[in-house]
């Protein structure tokens, strides 16, 4: 299987290559590393490695816990194959070719592109800022074929793209649309096994500019998600 394994690890040489063979030697086959942060003396990499399903991750966590300066911050399974250059813009052309099922197919694509669980484009209502927490919950405009059912939005609000996490440990990345009060959330669970990391600024930014560009081409059609369906007359 896929796992995203996501380290903090002091930014000088020969640590990034201690970090390497520390996975190679736990049994972790790396096919692509992504730097999400170099600042202070300090980096964040995530690790996208093919790992043995029979393997225990716990040797892993504690081969790169002896490495000095080393933190792990998660490991998660990934789903899909790792990211490459392009597939942004292969999304986004995808939801202009068709822009009748766009939503569907961003909502459907992102969780892949962000080693994420789920995904749903959920409508915030419109007075949110003068309701009481808890009440005048998001309503589901599209989720994706992972998301859980029943489904437990975190309280979003269509203002800015952010992350968050939720008392059951879910991690949440939201970016809004900028109008119709459609909001994008993307989740990563919790496992029995498993530990995911929080969603990265950088993945945060990734998810506005994806929702940012592409309500710019599906344009009105956002104004009819959630809306409810017109009944013709006898």
């Amino acid at each position: 299987m896929l796992l995203r394994v996501r380290v903090t690890l002091p930014d000088r040489p020969g640590t990034l290559g201690q970090v390497a063979r520390t996975l190679g030697v736990s049994g972790a086959d790396i096919v692509q590393v992504v730097v999400l942060e170099r600042l202070g003396g300090r980096a964040v990499d995530d690790f996208t490695v093919v790992w043995p399903g029979a393997a225990r991750v716990e040797r892993l966590l504690a081969g790169l816990a002896a490495i000095p300066g080393v933190r792990v911050d998660g490991v998660w399974r990934a789903i899909g194959a790792p990211t490459t250059t392009g597939q942004d813009a292969e999304l986004l052309a995808q939801v202009a070719a068709n822009p009748a099922d766009g939503l569907a197919t961003l909502v459907d694509a992102v969780p892949g592109l962000l080693a994420a669980d789920w995904a749903v484009a959920a409508v915030v209502p419109v007075d949110w800022a003068s309701r009481t927490a808890g009440t005048g919950a998001a309503t589901v405009g599209h989720a994706s074929w992972r998301a859980p059912v029943p489904l437990r939005l975190p309280e979003v609000t269509p203002l800015r793209g952010r992350s968050m996490t939720t008392p059951d440990g879910t991690h949440h990345a939201i970016a809004p649309f900028g109008r119709a009060g459609l909001v994008l959330v993307v989740a990563r669970e919790q496992s029995d096994t498993l530990s995911a990391a929080a969603f990265h600024s950088t993945e945060v930014d990734r998810l506005t500019q994806l929702v940012r560009a592409s309500a710019v081409i599906l344009g009105d059609r956002l104004d009819l998600v959630g809306a409810p369906p017109v009944v013709a007359g006898p």
